[in-house]
């Protein structure tokens, strides 16, 4: 029977980088020898990979983050210092969206990728949500305006933009989603010890990626204000009442193309 984990003897070099890398110090090695878990290693142990990801030599094979499933890096798929800037500018928020469903494939590859963001302790409990029904996305947003018109009504808590989102309503404009014809939604439940980070990272990965599949996106913050106000509108995602971390993303292929890598305000920066 495999334990947490095996250490190949014939491939293992004895150079200790498995147990000075583990962030949770569970390793121990003494030169001379093999590396071999600590007491109580089990109940410790985070399940990054890090003692997997770092050998050089293939040696070490995790029970929960197995050999087999932990591809080599490929050093030609590797971007310049150029590239790496050009792509993260490149990003846009993505509001003009060809008409027509999105491919549950390539919703899936998405969300695949942005499993793989870090989280708090390594602890991977995000869950999502995904409504790939345009007209389900209509209704929802009509309840979202309703919503907004009982509050400008109610004269308490209107924010500024609240008039002018229910004005494009009414002319014929959907300003919740605009042409978006899926939406994404990424949740976490209570227990999740940093929940809102956890949830951003994972819905920059998946946005990052995007546009090299032809999609874009863009952050659903109308929707998120509505979602934090009112559990009507909750309910109506479907988000479950033991997931109080959420935040929507608009999904679909990109209508626009982009040309230019905008500027923008210099970063405000305290040296100590």
């Amino acid at each position: 029977m495999m334990t947490l984990l095996n250490v190949d003897h014939e491939k293992c070099k004895q150079d200790g980088l498995c147990a000075n890398d583990c962030p949770a110090g569970v390793i121990f090695f003494k030169p001379g020898q093999y590396p071999e878990l600590k007491r109580g290693a089990e109940a410790m142990c985070l399940r990054c990979g890090h003692c997997v990801a770092i050998c050089p030599h293939g040696a070490m094979d995790h029970a929960e983050v197995p050999l087999v499933d932990c591809p080599p890096i490929d050093p030609a798929l590797s971007v310049t210092p150029d590239q790496a800037v050009q792509f993260l500018r490149s990003r846009r928020s993505v509001r003009r969206f060809k008409p027509g469903p999105v491919e549950q494939a390539d919703i899936q590859r998405l969300i695949d990728i942005g499993r793989y963001a870090p989280t708090a302790s390594n602890a991977q409990v995000l869950r999502w949500l995904v409504i790939n029904d345009k007209s389900r996305l209509d209704a929802l947003a009509g309840q979202v305006i309703e919503w907004m018109r009982a509050v400008v009504a109610s004269g308490e808590g209107v924010t500024p933009y609240m008039p002018v989102v229910i004005k494009a309503w009414d002319k014929g404009f959907n300003p919740i989603f605009h042409t978006a014809p899926c939406l994404v939604v990424a949740t976490a439940p209570a227990g999740a010890s940093n929940g809102m980070i956890d949830i951003s990272l994972a819905l920059s990965y998946l946005e990052l990626a995007a546009p090299q599949f032809g999609m874009g996106t863009c952050w659903a913050g109308l929707l998120q204000y509505a979602l934090e106000c009112n559990p009507k509108i909750k309910t109506a995602v479907g988000i479950p009442e033991e997931c109080p971390y959420h935040y929507p993303m608009m999904v679909g292929y990109a209508k626009a193309r982009y040309y230019r890598l905008p500027e923008r305000k210099p970063a405000v920066i305290t040296w100590l």
